[in-house]
């Protein structure tokens, strides 16, 4: 770590330069007083020249150079931005370097990767977090609250749409590197019944569709799902990469209801609209730096020495749920889970706000999903 005014920092190289490193991840360092990014890893050289210049950055490494990027001495931490079936691999030899380990989500591919994971991160004595970035929002914590505190009576009904166009050839389309709707944006659905609920699905059922495009060749089109939770509640959602752009979830209680839409944007507004008793009252809240918010929350942990919320155990039984979920969607059956203990989950005093990135950044030989 570094030392500056007084105040010490956790350096970070970020692994993979895709178009949510570019545009989300690497503006972030900006505004995390506690992180600094000093290192890439990347194997198109054009993107570690330009984004190395445009960061003022002294180190950048290829793949096949990752060991000795871990090995250098000159980093504390990686986030891991690669796709997801490389996520177990780079996790496992970070933290086999006593390098700490920023992932994003999925956790990764299977059960058995995420507990191997998990296992190294343990063995190595470093920290892992899963980059669950809504656990640190504002909007989606004060969700939790007026759940926790019963505003809209006892909770029992969750239902969520999470849908895009999602172009021709992006990787998310791809079965060989974990692509698929569940696993990218049904995730998101999936872990914010768990928090709202604060509790664990013990049935799942699905359904994919595809109407046959070109695009929808290796994944399904788009999920629909019921998870089944303790004391007969029951969360729904569609996820899809072939409709529009919306992003909602609503949460049913015996006296109202909560909309939050959008729900699960990493950038602009979120809004809250509170129905009780007949009466409505809309929240706005205002932008936020999601990223620097990870990042000040993840490098807080490593110098407090203390285990993220979002745990390697978070991914992991988002992980199950998912592969039981393909497993339903393959037998045409609802499919039962074994329920994990979970001991921490997201409050509201996690909340972090940073001011949100002003300017779009220029994309070096990478797009945005949406079409």
């Amino acid at each position: 770590m570094t030392t500056t005014n007084g105040k010490q920092k956790i350096r970070y190289a970020v692994v993979g330069l895709g178009w949510f490193a570019q545009e989300a991840a690497l503006p972030s360092f900006a505004d995390s007083e506690n992180s600094e990014l000093v290192a890439l890893v990347s194997d198109d050289p054009t993107k570690r020249e330009e984004l190395s210049k445009k960061y003022g950055l002294k180190r950048t490494y290829s793949y096949d150079e990752y060991e000795e990027c871990l090995t250098s001495g000159e980093i504390d931490a990686v986030y891991i931005a690669l796709p997801n079936h490389l996520h177990c691999e780079y996790t496992v030899r970070a933290a086999n370097q006593a390098i700490h380990v920023l992932c994003e989500k999925p956790m990764a591919i299977t059960e058995q990767e995420c507990e191997a994971m998990i296992k190294a991160a343990n063995d190595n004595n470093v920290k892992l977090m899963i980059a669950y970035r809504l656990h640190l929002e504002e909007a989606n914590l004060q969700a939790v609250e007026i759940v926790r505190l019963k505003q809209i009576g006892e909770s029992r009904i969750f239902n969520s749409v999470f849908t895009q166009q999602v172009e021709e050839g992006n990787i998310r389309l791809r079965d060989v590197t974990g692509g698929g709707t569940l696993d990218d944006v049904g995730i998101y659905c999936i872990n914010a019944a768990r928090y709202l609920f604060q509790d664990e699905p013990i049935e799942v059922f699905a359904v994919a569709a595809n109407k046959g495009e070109q695009r929808f060749s290796e994944v399904e089109e788009m999920t629909s799902v019921i998870l089944r939770f303790p004391n007969e509640r029951l969360a729904t959602f569609t996820c899809s990469f072939g409709a529009a752009s919306v992003s909602t979830y609503q949460i049913i209680g015996t006296k109202g209801d909560l909309r939050v839409d959008p729900a699960y944007a990493w950038e602009g507004e979120l809004k809250h609209y509170l129905t009780i008793n007949g009466e409505t009252q809309e929240r706005t809240f205002e932008p936020h730096d999601q990223l620097a918010a990870e990042f000040t929350y993840f490098s807080k942990c490593i110098l407090e020495d203390k285990d993220p919320e979002p745990s390697g155990i978070e991914g992991l039984i988002d992980v199950t749920i998912i592969r039981a979920l393909d497993e339903s969607i393959k037998i045409g059956q609802p499919v039962k889970i074994e329920t994990r203990d979970r001991h921490q989950r997201p409050t509201s005093a996690q909340t972090i706000n940073r001011p949100p990135i002003e300017d779009n950044p220029d994309l070096i030989h990478a797009t945005a999903p949406e079409g």
